[in-house]
């Protein structure tokens, strides 16, 4: 066929001309997103419970999830990395994972413009679930991405639609891996055994000549892979790797110098908190419970038993910070103090913040009750500085950090 008699339409087998194509090529692109995708889905899940939205309102950000919640458990508070590990794999696995996911796309892209849409009802189904696989692939990727980059800028709430997306591009993924598990196996065995690849639609009638080989574009897609890696992984871990983190807008080095001089998400500013209101002069807490409600100034706080733990931050956005060390008020002598002794309750906390996402948090009985779980006063010896939470923060083991509340105004212990 002359090339001015070359197929226009996308629909035509000759159209799509490049010899990369094959179900080899992508059958190995396939197989690393079986795994990474798995891996996201389940990192995502841990992240959704360790919010603990079964637990309270104002912990759940997608209501009305069903039985999409069936696997939601209490969150422990060991090890005290968790959330931090898991979201930090969560967020920089997904970002590793684009270069494959393009590649992949691109290498099945002539089966979407395929003719007739359907040769029968089984086709019909593999169409429907490849048209949800990738559009759920791509909704899943650009809206975690700009969660990540820009602090979100897609119309609606980032938590239930990446919640329900991600339920959705699963059940998508599941039943294309049950329809294509077969194929994939087949041509993995028949790329070891060194046997002539299959016939395949994906194979170009007429490819032109080729300038890589398929080998050469997978060490490229894994390069491409490779470099996000590099360049987002560091923001998870502490020292001079956290310098290699140039494409995350939360690595790079420190914000800031001295105790308080570590990596925050919201500034006071940013969450309308006034200076006049945390005046330690001016400032109270409201620790509510079974046998009444206490008032107490930073000066009261500051004559009951002091205890210390070195605990991270970690953000759903992925970053995190090194361990720093929190000094203050045990949540669990706060209970005591209205009449919770022993086996501490639930409490919810409420923050001074007037602008932005969890303004009010609840946190678990276990989570309470946990010694290293402060009320801080202090951090690397000094007080806290106005954007960490002065007067008083909430610290805890392993939860995500906006449920370690900033400018604490209010507990309540118990029955809510």
């Amino acid at each position: 066929m002359r090339d001015n008699d070359a197929p226009r339409l996308p629909s035509s087998p000759g159209f799509w001309r490049s010899p990369l194509r094959g179900p080899r090529f992508t059958s190995v692109l396939g197989l690393v997103l079986l795994v990474g995708i798995t891996v996201l889905f389940v990192t995502g899940l841990l992240s959704y419970a360790a919010y603990n939205p079964d637990l309270s309102p104002v912990n759940d950000m997608t209501p009305g999830k069903g039985i999409l919640g069936f696997y939601l458990f209490a969150w422990p508070t060991d090890p005290y990395w968790l959330y931090r590990l898991t979201q930090g794999v969560h967020v920089t696995l997904g970002l590793t994972l684009v270069p494959v996911l393009l590649a992949k796309l691109w290498s099945v892209v002539p089966r979407l413009f395929a003719l007739p849409p359907a040769r029968s009802f089984a086709h019909a189904l593999e169409r429907i679930s490849l048209l949800l696989l990738v559009g759920g692939a791509l909704f899943q990727f650009v809206t975690g991405v700009l969660n990540v980059q820009l602090d979100y800028v897609f119309p609606g709430s980032f938590y239930p639609l990446h919640f329900y997306g991600a339920w959705v591009f699963f059940a998508a993924f599941v039943a294309h891996v049950a329809l294509k598990a077969p194929i994939v196996v087949r041509n993995v065995r028949r790329m070891r055994a060194g046997a002539a690849e299959e016939k395949s639609d994906l194979v170009s009638p007429r490819p032109d000549p080729p300038t890589v080989s398929r080998r050469g574009a997978l060490w490229l897609v894994g390069g491409g892979s490779l470099l996000l890696f590099g360049t987002n992984a560091g923001r998870s871990f502490d020292g001079p790797l956290r310098a290699t983190a140039v494409l995350s807008p939360h690595g790079g080095a420190e914000p800031g110098g001295g105790p308080n001089g570590f990596q925050i998400n919201k500034t006071a500013a940013y969450a309308g908190v006034d200076a006049a209101e945390t005046a330690d002069e001016a400032w109270r807490l409201v620790v509510t419970g079974r046998s009444g409600t206490v008032r107490l100034g930073r000066a009261d706080l500051l004559r009951l038993p002091l205890h210390s733990a070195a605990l991270p931050i970690a953000c759903v956005e992925g970053w995190s910070t090194s361990d720093q060390w929190w000094r203050g008020v045990r949540l669990r002598d706060l209970a005591a103090l209205v009449g919770h002794e022993g086996e501490p309750p639930d409490v919810l906390v409420e923050s001074l913040q007037r602008r932005g996402a969890f303004r009010h948090a609840a946190l678990r009985a276990n989570q309470v009750a946990d010694p290293r779980s402060l009320l801080a006063l202090y951090v690397n010896g000094e007080v806290l500085s106005p954007d960490h939470g002065h007067p008083a923060r909430v610290i805890v083991p392993a939860v995500p950090g906006v449920l370690n509340t900033k400018w604490v105004a209010r507990m309540t212990f118990g029955d809510r």
